[in-house]
């Protein structure tokens, strides 16, 4: 299980990217800003949302919500390629919000492994048990 300063180091920078991307929005051209744009903030604020709700989940429900994040996580990574390749974000941009999308995603993985491995020790007990 992470400790909570893994939590919120998790949380922060994926508010830290957000916050980036925020700041970017204007100089996105209209038309995508208004279509792709919101599409991505959308998941941006959906995966913010998710990691904040993992952080506060019992350790039995914790691996469903953060695979969640994941998929969101991996949603905005991809629309935010799209972008890229529309040219409504150059290269600098890009690599500035998705470097830490990166790290977010290594930083869910791990908090994934460790919430599995809660999960199989439980599973283990609940096979092992005599049958009455």
């Amino acid at each position: 299980m992470p400790t909570h300063t893994t939590n919120v180091t998790i949380l922060t920078k994926a508010t830290s990217a957000y916050k980036s991307w925020h700041g970017l929005l204007e100089d996105i051209p209209r038309l995508t800003r208004y279509t792709l744009g919101e599409k991505i903030d959308g998941l941006f604020t959906e995966t913010v949302e998710l990691i904040l709700i993992a952080s506060y989940t019992q350790r039995r429900e914790k691996l469903a919500v953060i695979q969640k994040a994941t998929q969101k996580l991996d949603s905005l990574k991809f629309f935010l390629q799209i972008a890229w390749e529309l040219k409504a974000l150059n290269n600098k941009k890009y690599m500035e919000l998705s470097n830490p999308l990166t790290e977010v995603g290594k930083m869910l993985g791990g908090w994934r492994k460790q919430a599995e491995q809660f999960i199989q020790p439980a599973r283990d007990k609940q096979t092992s048990l005599p049958k009455q």
